[in-house]
């Protein structure tokens, strides 16, 4: 993606962590729904030109959403579709494949807090070496005289019960609706996005006032570089630091903070 694109797809990407760091949201049911809305929206080409046209206010377009998704899926859901047809887009199919990166996003982290994420990104490894090596399995899967049924239920035969669910879901979805891409690509594209996912690092930041757009680039930019990895940020609000941040990394704590400060200045004074 560039330009409008890629900062909306960003944005999005910034809202499903937000929600899936929370342990109440079911993330896999959020990705079933995400997948729904996909599914729509690459099957209604004039519904996903409105939501995405440039002329249009963006809360007009989100309010559009809402009034169509509202009654058949989750609030969060509804929430992050709402979000992201507000932003601008370059081109209509953009806020698709957006939708489709955050359903397969969400998928992973539901099999993150299960604990099983490596799993997943080793499975994904394997099955794409399995359809390399398998003519006939490849020419099934992809041929396009076969229903989207027929092949969910080829794929549950092959995985079902022997890799996690999670896997199955992501290669179901990619070999029933592949949307114009290679088999091979697809996985690819899975698989990479199941790494990205374990080497995410969260920092817990704690600022006296809300951080502005460019202080959490910079410090996002500045942990990153720190750590070798990308990096989430949790952000909260605590006037009591007084002022500077407080970033804590898994168990490493970052004190920046005035009070901080004071507090390590009167422990000196008093040995």
């Amino acid at each position: 993606m560039n330009g409008a694109s890629r900062d909306a797809l960003a944005a999005g990407r910034e809202r499903l962590d937000a929600l899936t760091d929370s342990t109440s949201v079911d993330a896999a049911q959020l990705a079933g729904e995400l997948a729904a809305v996909t599914a729509l929206l690459n099957r209604e080409v004039s519904l996903r030109r409105v939501l995405t046209d440039p002329a249009q206010a963006g809360e007009a377009k989100a309010e559009l959403a809402q009034r169509l998704l509202g009654a058949q899926l989750g609030g969060e859901t509804v929430d992050l579709v709402s979000g992201l047809v507000r932003s601008r887009w370059s081109q209509s199919r953009d806020l698709v494949d957006a939708l489709e990166e955050l359903a397969n996003a969400a998928d992973l982290t539901a099999a993150q807090r299960a604990g099983r994420l490596d799993s997943v990104e080793d499975e994904l490894f394997r099955f794409g070496r399995i359809v390399s090596s398998s003519t006939e399995l490849r020419a099934a899967l992809t041929d396009r005289k076969a229903t989207a049924s027929a092949k969910s239920e080829l794929l549950h035969s092959l995985l079902g019960g022997r890799a996690d669910a999670a896997t199955e879901r992501l290669v179901t979805r990619l070999v029933t609706a592949p949307r114009g891409r290679s088999l091979e690509a697809g996985l690819e594209s899975l698989s990479k996005l199941a790494a990205e996912r374990r080497d995410r690092f969260v920092a817990v930041v704690t600022s006296a006032v809300p951080l502005s757009d460019g202080q959490k680039q910079r410090l996002g930019a500045a942990l990153a570089k720190l750590y070798g990895r990308q990096m989430h940020l949790n952000l909260d609000v605590d006037p009591a630091v007084l002022g500077g941040i407080r970033v804590q990394v898994g168990d490493e704590v970052i004190n920046g903070s005035l009070a901080d400060r004071i507090e390590d200045a009167g422990r000196r004074m008093a040995s």
